[in-house]
């Protein structure tokens, strides 16, 4: 087994007694109860997370040895594999995920009458950038903070013109220092603003929405049933300006309770129109960016938000532990998980929150390194409810 090489692995019938000796549960293992994974199932587990693909060879004759989890040996892998290409995947996949930049294709598509500049181009640019900036700080040893505070991005001529960036020339991506605050960080690119706005304008519910359940995993519930939607509840004679249709539409006793926490954090992006580029006025009106978040909190524009959020770091840390854990894992967490999250959470506040640190503390954690054996009763159980769901058409 240790001579196979990563393509072989991949290709051989993992059922067969050859690749699955050392994949078993340990005899002794009772039902039900946490046991550590094999070494070589330990390198499965890191590599499918980190490249979402199979082990090489350096990370293979590691586990044959039994050598992985000897002090460091877990550290240098990670690093190396986060240095590694293959970890574009992990930047791709992940940031798809947590983002939601793999719905930039299917939901975003601006009025073309009214945007007639935004084509597939900018749609790929946004992600582009959002992607290169998640992964110049994961492999140069950055705070995780950064994605909301980094007074840089990476542009090429056609995005740096659609922000007013000035001195930037050709098709390639490259950094660039971030002359106004207000741009910053994710919630300053184009990739957020655009997929939490609808075709013809801004929607400081969708952008308060993605704030709460991103960055305070704090999503807010749905709508209740019956609830009219933006231009319905302002009538004919509706105001010009989003902030002032959002404080008409707050009037119905209905919506106003859950306005009152989901909108304050879109409206702080209201300088930003549907396609990420700045603008001082809508309508034809000055747009009034201050508002006031949950807790009495007072916030002037994107810049006094995303200082807002960086006031409490640990929950943004927080956010990204679990939602990075959750892809580990390919589970949602319970509560039981929490008291490891925020294990790891503290141990990365020592060091900036960052992202090596967060990685390594979710693969060392007994989440990512155990297993539950299941009794056969249990697993065939398992078998049968897939079989019947199947053959019903109902999904997990």
């Amino acid at each position: 087994f240790k001579q196979k090489t990563a393509y072989e692995i991949k290709e051989c019938d993992w059922s067969s007694d050859v690749c699955s000796s050392d994949l078993k549960d340990p005899a002794d293992a009772k039902p039900g109860a946490a046991h550590p994974v094999s070494d070589l199932e330990l390198a499965s587990r890191l590599s499918f997370f980190l490249w979402s693909s199979v082990p090489d060879d350096k990370l293979l004759d590691l586990a044959a040895a039994g050598k992985l989890r000897e002090p460091g040996a877990l550290t240098s892998q990670v690093q190396r594999m986060l240095e590694d290409e293959k970890s574009d995947a992990l930047i791709e996949n992940f940031t798809g995920q947590w983002l939601q930049l793999r719905n930039l294709e299917a939901k975003v598509s601006p009025d073309l009458l009214m945007f007639p500049e935004f084509d597939d181009n900018t749609r790929k640019g946004f992600r582009k950038e959002t992607e290169m900036l998640f992964g110049y700080i994961l492999r140069n040893e950055k705070s995780t903070l950064e994605l909301l505070s980094a007074d840089y991005t990476f542009v090429d001529e056609r995005l740096a013109r659609h922000y007013g960036f000035k001195g930037v020339y050709g098709p390639r991506f490259r950094k660039v220092k971030i002359p106004d605050p207000n741009r910053r960080g994710l919630l300053g690119q184009g990739s957020i603003l655009a997929l939490t706005s609808v075709a013809n304008r801004t929607s400081p519910v969708f952008r308060g929405k993605w704030i709460m359940s991103n960055v305070y995993n704090s999503p807010p519930p749905p709508p209740p049933p019956n609830v009219p939607s933006l231009d319905e509840s302002t009538g004919t004679n509706a105001p010009h300006t989003v902030r002032e249709r959002m404080e008409q539409h707050r009037k119905s006793p209905v919506c106003a309770a859950c306005h009152a926490v989901i909108d304050p954090p879109g409206l702080a992006l209201e300088n930003f129109d549907p396609i990420g580029r700045w603008r001082d006025a809508d309508q034809g009106q000055p747009i009034d960016p201050d508002t006031t978040l949950p807790g009495g909190i007072p916030v002037a524009g994107a810049a006094g938000l995303r200082d807002s959020l960086l006031k409490r770091p640990e929950l943004f840390a927080s956010t990204l532990t679990e939602k990075l854990m959750v892809y580990a894992l390919g589970r949602r967490l319970e509560a039981e998980d929490m008291p490891t999250v925020r294990s790891i959470v503290r141990a990365a506040a020592k060091d900036d929150y960052r992202f090596s640190t967060i990685v390594l503390g979710i693969v060392r954690s007994p989440q990512f390194q155990q297993k539950a054996r299941f009794s056969p009763s249990a697993t065939q159980a398992v078998a049968e409810n897939r079989t019947v769901a199947n053959a019903s058409g109902v999904s997990n």
